[in-house]
């Protein structure tokens, strides 16, 4: 009997199989791990053609309709995460393929990488390291700025939101928070005072966002929005790049009276030559908030548990079960 082909994507880190133990699967599946991205929806479609099984990692690769269609061999995507937004699960569905997910407990490491960003802004420590490896001291590192008694506006009061919050708290910040559906008893609840849109980006000292990216959200802080924070003001952005109009962000940081902390990006790998890449004022994390020790664990560990499932007929954790004994290709 020929083994199941399993191809494990997005593995930029080379982490995954030291995250799991895969040798449940040994003797029936053969493992191929990819650690670059693909250049575009076509290299895609040729590389994975022959797999019947894919580990996506969330949603570094998207997999629209059109490249589920081109994938004959493909019975299941075993998600590292609940969801997915870039992948069609309706596709998946229509032909045939199962799709399991897994939990990601993440809100802890994305909420700290986000701080961790606004204390590197707030004291140039990105700049600070850099100038020591060089053989320098003080020369060219700009002077910090002390977090407490400052105003924290937090976008989005979530798990996320709730916990950045609480750490500006315990750096002796005021805590301002806004979102489309967020109201005063819930601002409160999360360890934050209400306020508008408006107030939250012309009054706050550092600006966290905390958003799922929808279509509400999509381009949420613009022109309008950055032009109207205070010279020296903090943005970071920890959660998806499109809700940051970038074009606009890159006018404002080119003018040198925003600092900012971005982990994630319009377009993912950030491209070598982006403008960004090269803005001292700038702090650059590649998509790390969830990248964490234990967090791959988990979500590794679950994804051998489902394919194991489902090579044995008992699938779990299903996102699609409409596509259970379907067989459209």
């Amino acid at each position: 009997m020929s083994r199941v082909r399993i191809a494990v994507l997005d593995d930029t880190q080379d982490v995954a199989l030291g995250s799991a133990d895969w040798s449940a699967l040994e003797d029936r599946a053969e493992i191929t791990v990819f650690r670059e991205p693909f250049a575009d929806e076509d290299a895609a479609a040729r590389a994975l053609a022959p797999f019947a099984v894919l580990v996506p990692m969330r949603e570094r690769t998207p997999f629209p309709a059109s490249l589920i269609a081109r994938l004959p061999a493909l019975r299941l995507v075993a998600l590292t995460g609940a969801r997915a937004p870039s992948l069609d699960v309706a596709a998946c569905t229509a032909h045939g393929v199962l799709v399991c997910n897994t939990a990601m407990d993440s809100a802890a490491a994305t909420a700290e990488l986000a701080f961790a960003l606004i204390l590197a802004c707030a004291r140039a420590i990105p700049g600070a390291d850099a100038a020591m490896r060089a053989g320098g001291w003080h020369g060219g590192v700009p002077l910090g700025t002390v977090l407490a008694g400052k105003r924290l506006g937090v976008l989005g009061l979530g798990k996320l939101g709730s916990r950045v919050a609480g750490y500006g708290r315990a750096f002796g910040m005021e805590v301002v928070a806004w979102s489309q559906n967020l109201t005063a008893e819930a601002a409160s609840a999360g360890g934050a005072r209400l306020v508008s849109k408006e107030e939250l980006f012309a009054a706050s000292d550092v600006v966290s966002i905390h958003l799922v990216l929808s279509e509400r959200t999509r381009g949420l802080v613009g022109g309008p929005e950055l032009a109207a924070m205070r010279d020296g003001a903090i943005l970071v952005n920890t959660s998806r790049g499109p809700i940051v109009d970038e074009a606009a962000l890159l006018a404002e940081l080119a003018r040198g009276r925003l600092r900012a902390g971005l982990d994630v990006f319009d377009r993912e790998p950030l491209p070598a030559g982006h403008p960004l890449r090269s803005m001292g004022n700038v702090v650059l994390t590649p998509h790390l908030g969830y990248a964490t020790a234990s967090v791959f664990a988990q979500v590794y560990r679950e994804s051998v548990e489902n394919i194991d499932a489902f090579l044995a007929g008992r699938p779990i954790r299903v996102v699609n079960p409409d596509a259970l004994g379907r067989h459209a290709r």
